[in-house]
C-alpha cells in the first residue's frame, strides 16, 4: 500500500465521521476523535516508513533493468579520509567487479580472495561477501575454487563476477565456475537447510579432502552447472544478473569462444537458459543458433517489459543481434522426458547491420572493421529498447553506439524498428539510466554523455578520467559514476552540466553504485562504502 492509498483511507474516515457527527453522544464523539487520533498517528508513522526508501534486490530496476533509484536525501560528496558521510567501510578482494546488492538488512557483493576473511579458504578464489546492512559486519561468505582445466574458463583473480539477485527469501547467483546457485541469506549460521548438502567439497579443488564448513560460509541450497547441464562454453569470468519472473529464471549463459578467441567449442549452445527457481530444473532455451557467430562472450543480462500487454524477455545476444521472445508459461507440462522447451521468438533487431556476418573471428583483434557485441543490458522504458553496444572492448573495433529500439513491432525488425542512433566514443560496457526524459550513459572513450530521451541529441557530455566498466546511477536527482582509474564523479541530473563533485578513491572501478534504504553503496577493487547524508 502507498501513502496515496493510505491518505485516501484516512479521507474516508474523516468524511465518515463528519457524517454522523450530529447523531453520536458526546462521549462517542470524543472517543471517536481520539481514535481518528490514533490513526492518524499511524497513518503519518506508515507514511514516514514508506519514504524511508527500499531494497535493491537485483542489479537494475524491477525487469525493466532501468538503472534508476527512488531514494532520496542521498548525499552529493564523501570522503574516506576524512570519514565524511561514511557509514562504514568494509574490505572485500582484491578485485571487484560485481555491484552490490541490498536486500533483507544484508549487502552482498562479488570479489576474489586476494584479502582472505577465513584462514581455511587460501589461494585464487571466486568470493561472495555477504554484509551487515547497518554495520559492514561480514556475516558469510561464498567461496568457489577456481576452474583449472583452462585460465580462459575462469580468469585468474577475477573472483565472483556476478550480482546476485535476492527473491522469496532466496539468494541467486551465478558463480566463477558457471553455476547458478540458490542460496540461504542466513549463510550456516542456522544449519544446513539442504537438499544440497556437500558444501564442504564444493569449496575445495578437485582432488583435495573437503573442508569443514562453519558458521561463515554459504549455505547452497540447490546447484545448475550450466557447463554440464546446458553445455555452454564459459569464456573469461561468468557474469549474469539472473531475473525472475514467476517461478522461473531467466539469465545469459556466459557462453564464448575458446582460448584461441577465434572458435567456438560448442556451436549450440544457449544464450539465454531458464531454470526452476525452487529446484534448478533446466526448463528452457533458445534456439536461435546464435553460438557459432558469438564474437567474444555472452556477456549481457535479459530484461523484461509488458508491451501492449504481452510481457517480453530482452536478450543482446553474443552475435550482436537483440532478442525478444514471449516467456514461459508458469504451468508448463514435464519436460523432462523431452529435454529443455525452445522459447518463441517474437522479434529480432540486428544492432550492427553492416557488420560482417560470417567467420566473424577472423576479425580479432581488428579494431577498425568486424562484428559488434553487448555488456551492458537493454533497457525499456515508454514502449522502447535502449540499447548500448558496438565492437568487442578486448578484440574488436573501436565503433559503438547508443540505440532505441521501438518494441511493440513483429518478426525482423532490423529495416522497421530504429528510432534514433547516437555514435558513442569508443568501446560501452554501460546499462543506459532514463528518468525525467533524459538518458545517461558512459563508455570507455572517456566520456558522459546526457542525451535527450525521445531524439537521441545530446545536452552535453564531459570528459572523464579512465574508461568506464560501471554503469551510471540515477538516484535523488544526482548520477553517479566511477572510472576504471579510481575518479569518482557526481553530476546533477539535468540538461545543463554541473559536476557536482569528483574525487579519486585510490583504487580502480568497476561496479556500478547502488542506492538502498537511505544509502549509496560505492565498491572500488579492494573495499566497499555504506555513505548516507
Amino acid at each position: 500500500m502507498d501513502c496515496a492509498c493510505l491518505w485516501a483511507i484516512c479521507a474516508f474516515d474523516i468524511t465518515r465521521l463528519i457524517a454522523h457527527t450530529h447523531a453520536l453522544h458526546n462521549t462517542m464523539l470524543n472517543f471517536t476523535l481520539s481514535t481518528l487520533g490514533v490513526r492518524l498517528a499511524v497513518l503519518f508513522l506508515a507514511g514516514a516508513m514508506f519514504a524511508r526508501g527500499a531494497d535493491q534486490p537485483q542489479w537494475g530496476h524491477a525487469w525493466t533493468r532501468n538503472m534508476v533509484s527512488a531514494e532520496t536525501n542521498l548525499p552529493a560528496r564523501f570522503d574516506p579520509k576524512t570519514g565524511l558521510n561514511i557509514k562504514w567501510t568494509a574490505e572485500l578482494g582484491t578485485e571487484t567487479h560485481s555491484t552490490p546488492v541490498v536486500a533483507g538488512g544484508r549487502v552482498y557483493i562479488g570479489t576474489n580472495n586476494g584479502q582472505a576473511r577465513d584462514p581455511k579458504h587460501q589461494g585464487d578464489r571466486g568470493v561472495l561477501m555477504c554484509f551487515d546492512e547497518q554495520t559492514g559486519q561480514l556475516l558469510w561468505q561464498l567461496v568457489v575454487p577456481k576452474r583449472e582445466e583452462d585460465p580462459y574458463h575462469d580468469w585468474p583473480k577475477t573472483g565472483l563476477s556476478s550480482p546476485v539477485t535476492v527473491d522469496g527469501g532466496r539468494v541467486y547467483v551465478v558463480s566463477n565456475r558457471g553455476e547458478v546457485m540458490c542460496l540461504d541469506p542466513a549463510g550456516l549460521s542456522n544449519g544446513n537447510d539442504g537438499p544440497y548438502r556437500d558444501e564442504g567439497r564444493h569449496m575445495t579443488r578437485p582432488g583435495e579432502a573437503p573442508l569443514e564448513p562453519g558458521p561463515l560460509d554459504a549455505d547452497v541450497l540447490w546447484l545448475f552447472d550450466l557447463t554440464s547441464g546446458a553445455g555452454i562454453w564459459s569464456h573469461d569470468a561468468a557474469h549474469s544478473s539472473i531475473l525472475v519472473h514467476g517461478d522461473h529464471l531467466y539469465l545469459n549463459s556466459g557462453t564464448g569462444v575458446d582460448n584461441t578467441h577465434k572458435r567456438i567449442r560448442t556451436p549450440d549452445a544457449p544464450n539465454l537458459v531458464v531454470l526452476d527457481k525452487h529446484t534448478g530444473r533446466y526448463l528452457a532455451r533458445e534456439r536461435e543458433g546464435i553460438a557459432p557467430n558469438t564474437f567474444h562472450c555472452t556477456w549481457s543480462a535479459p530484461s523484461m517489459a509488458q508491451v501492449n500487454g504481452q510481457p517480453l524477455i530482452f536478450l543482446a545476444a553474443g552475435n550482436g543481434i537483440l532478442y525478444a521472445f514471449e516467456p514461459l508459461p508458469q504451468r508448463l507440462p514435464s519436460a523432462e522426458a523431452a529435454g529443455p522447451f525452445t522459447l518463441k521468438k517474437v522479434w529480432q533487431f540486428d544492432f550492427d547491420p553492416a557488420a560482417p556476418k560470417e567467420n566473424v573471428h577472423r576479425y580479432n583483434q581488428n579494431r577498425r572493421e568486424g562484428p559488434s557485441n553487448f555488456y551492458g543490458m537493454p533497457v525499456f522504458h515508454d514502449g522502447r529498447v535502449y540499447l548500448a553496444g558496438g565492437g568487442d572492448l578486448f578484440w574488436g573495433k573501436n565503433q559503438a553506439w547508443l540505440k532505441c529500439i521501438d518494441a511493440a513491432k513483429r518478426g525482423d525488425v532490423t529495416s522497421s524498428a530504429e528510432l534514433w542512433s547516437y555514435r558513442l566514443e569508443k568501446h560501452v560496457l554501460s546499462t543506459p539510466a532514463i528518468r525525467n526524459g533524459l538518458l545517461f550513459v558512459a563508455d570507455c572513450g572517456r566520456k558522459m554523455h546526457c542525451l535527450d530521451l525521445r531524439t537521441g541529441q545530446p545536452h552535453w557530455t564531459h570528459e572523464i578520467k579512465g574508461e568506464v566498466w560501471a554503469s551510471p546511477l540515477f538516484a535523488d536527482g544526482k548520477v553517479y559514476l566511477g572510472t576504471r582509474e579510481g575518479e569518482f564523479y557526481v553530476f546533477a541530473a539535468a540538461k545543463e552540466k554541473e559536476l557536482l563533485h569528483s574525487m579519486n578513491l585510490g583504487d580502480k572501478i568497476s561496479a556500478t553504485v547502488t542506492a538502498a534504504n537511505g544509502a549509496l553503496y560505492v565498491a572500488t577493487m579492494s573495499r566497499l562504502y555504506s555513505v548516507v547524508n
